[in-house]
This record gives structure tokens, sequence and C-alpha cells, in this order.
């Protein structure tokens, strides 16, 4: 099991680092990129291209798998169909990213900075995930 904590603190480390280096964690960064009308900054294209890239290769390895290189299951989604659910969460999600600048990953790297601005996003974050498992179960 220490194992498996190391694997995953180091792969969470080189994650929030590549975070901070892509300008992620920067939440005006992050709006000039989504101001397509304004002063746009394409810079974070590169660092989704990038990060899609691994994805789909890492993805498509694990699909032809049962077991992960530690020998759990892999456990991916069955299902390919976009319904209410998917489309609702991903307008949540693209809403929260347009006004705070943040998603879930980089705003929890920049809870490190010091800043009051990670800290109510992840706060406001936990408090919707907390009302959503009261109002619609945890399944």
């Amino acid at each position: 099991m220490r194992t498996i904590s190391l694997i995953a603190f180091f792969s969470g480390l080189i994650f929030g680092i590549g975070l901070i280096i892509g300008g992620m964690t920067n939440p005006a960064k992050v709006l000039a990129f989504l101001d397509i009308t304004g002063d746009w900054d394409p810079s974070l294209m590169f660092v989704m291209l990038g990060a899609i890239a691994v994805s789909f290769f890492a993805f498509r390895q694990a699909a032809r798998k049962s077991t992960s290189l530690l020998g759990w299951p892999v456990n991916l989604p069955d299902t390919t169909r976009i319904d209410r659910k998917l489309v609702m969460g991903a307008v949540l999600f693209g809403a929260g990213w347009g006004l705070a600048g943040f998603c879930p990953g980089p705003a929890m790297v920049a809870l490190l900075f010091g800043s009051a601005k990670p800290w109510i996003f992840v706060t406001s974050m936990l408090a919707g995930m907390w009302l959503h498992s009261r109002l619609f179960g945890k399944g």
C-alpha cells in the first residue's frame, strides 16, 4: 500500500507542477484564453493539446487491458451516450471555469499560493458536491 501511496503522491506532484508551469493555476491567464473576442491568449491551447494527446494514448492502452500495471481492475465508462446529465455537467463546469478562471485541479494547486480566490472556489465546489449528493444521491 505504501508503494501505491508514493506513486499517487509523485503523480499528483508532477501533475501540479505541470499545471503551474502551464499557467493553468493563473485565473487571469485562463480568462484571457477564454476571451476569444478580446485580448485572446492562445497559449493554454498547447497545454490542453498536450494533455489530450497523453490522455488519448493512455486511455487507448487502458481499454486494451483488464488490469492496471499495479494489478487493479481497469474500470472505464461503458457508455458513449450524450445525455442531459452530461450536458448539464459540462455547462456548469464551463460556467464555473469562465466565471472564476479555475477548474478543480488547478484550483487545488492554487490553494498553496495564499490567495483567497482559490479557497472561495474550492469551498463553493465542495458545497456544490455536497448539495448534489444530498439532492440526487451518491450514484
